[in-house]
């Protein structure tokens, strides 16, 4: 009888496992998008620049804030996600510059959700904003 039931138990827990990587796989599979990106990366771009100012420049009692500000995480990780293994796109400067606004504006947000973007931070991202936009018109 114990060998029986040390059968099952091994069983048993690798049919847990098998379920569980296959709940995984789903969940992480199922991820929701913005559907913002075509994969056109110049267009691209310049949509997740345009969408990202609209959202640092909110006022703060603005009523649409917070919903705003997790639309800009979607929007960027689903920027990031699409174009930081494209190697095509990776060496022009137009994508490292993008690169480096959207991890402050994500680190910014990930460590103070529920404060206001200082002016310091807005100044910079407007600044390579523009960077990257003529990047992207020259085709760098």
């Amino acid at each position: 009888m114990p060998v029986l039931i040390k059968i099952m138990k091994k069983y048993i827990s690798r049919l847990l496992a098998l379920v569980l990587v296959a709940a995984i796989t789903l969940v992480g599979c199922s991820g929701t998008t913005t559907g913002m990106l075509t994969g056109n990366y110049p267009q691209d771009t310049l949509a997740v620049v345009d969408s990202l100012r609209t959202a640092i420049m909110l006022p703060e009692d603005a009523p649409d804030k917070a919903e705003a500000q997790g639309q800009a995480r979607e929007v960027i990780n689903e920027f990031i996600a699409r174009y930081r293994r494209d190697s095509s796109v990776t060496s022009l400067s137009s994508f490292t510059t993008m690169r480096t606004a959207l991890d402050a504006l994500a680190g910014h947000y990930s460590s103070y959700p529920n404060r206001p973007i200082p002016d310091k931070l807005k100044q910079r991202l407007a600044q390579e904003f523009k960077q990257v936009e003529m990047a992207v018109n020259r085709g760098a």
